[in-house]
């Protein structure tokens, strides 16, 4: 499954690059986030490899649901596509912005990728085994090397959002006597705690389950967890919930956090 998500997410980056050196027209969808010509084309992309490989898995992509098309995830496993996660980044010429594939199966991310094509780096979690793959110029894989979580240091460096920070996040830091934070769009949060490069990333204000889902995966396959404020891990596909809306939720890069649902 991993080689489809690799496959389909280099294809889309090298589109999503493209547009991004040219430049394109923004337009707001009615929840007034933005999207780009580069959204719809790699979700195309996407969508293809997806189908071809997996006709019989239904997918839940952003753009798709924006326009209506919903398929039914009863009960079934799914994918999660976010075809240009950090669209604000793309706009604003920050090199943030991922692509962003996950397969979800019982509520649970299991397998993910998160490729940031302007940084030349992707991430990808499956079975409990995460990797950092190097990107090359041409868009492909030059290197890989395997990534996991680090144990809480004495002095924690957190996680927010550039765009989406809240007083919640700063409450939630001064509580927790975080002595760093650093702020970064798009699901790479996942990632930098998913490779040991930070420990906590605490979410306070709205996301989607296509923006979280693929950075959790390669989070918990490296060791660290996503959980809720009531301390339960993050689901998805929530029955009764046809908007996808995540609740807060706090991410730990820390293993013994992870054991602890702290």
């Amino acid at each position: 499954m991993l080689s489809t998500f690799e496959n389909a997410a280099l294809e889309a980056g090298r589109k999503i690059i493209e547009i991004f050196r040219a430049g394109c027209a923004v337009s707001t969808k009615a929840d007034a986030t933005p999207v780009t010509l580069a959204d719809h084309e790699a979700e195309i992309i996407i969508l293809a490899h997806l189908s071809r490989d997996f006709p019989d898995i239904p997918v839940i992509a952003e753009e798709s649901v924006a326009a209506g098309h919903v398929p039914d995830i009863a009960g079934r496993p799914f994918f999660l596509v976010d075809p240009l996660d950090g669209t604000r980044e793309f706009v604003d010429k920050r090199k943030e912005f991922t692509v962003n594939i996950a397969y979800i199966e019982n509520g649970v991310p299991l397998a993910g990728i998160v490729y940031a094509p302007a940084l030349g780096v992707a991430f990808v979690g499956e079975s409990g085994s995460a990797e950092k793959l190097h990107v090359g110029d041409d868009f492909t894989v030059d290197r890989r090397e395997k990534i996991a979580v680090r144990d809480e240091p004495e002095h924690r460096l957190a996680l927010a959002s550039r765009c989406h920070n809240s007083p919640a996040t700063d409450s939630f830091l001064k509580k927790h006597a975080i002595s760093e934070c650093t702020n970064i769009g798009s699901s790479l949060k996942f990632c930098l705690l998913a490779e040991g490069k930070a420990d906590v990333y605490p979410r306070f204000t709205r996301t989607m389950e296509w923006d979280t889902a693929a950075g959790d995966a390669v989070l918990r396959a490296a060791g660290g967890t996503t959980l809720t404020l009531d301390g339960e891990p993050l689901g998805y596909g929530k029955p009764g919930d046809p908007d996808f809306v995540n609740p807060d939720f706090i991410s730990w890069g820390s293993r013994k956090r992870a054991l602890q649902r702290a």
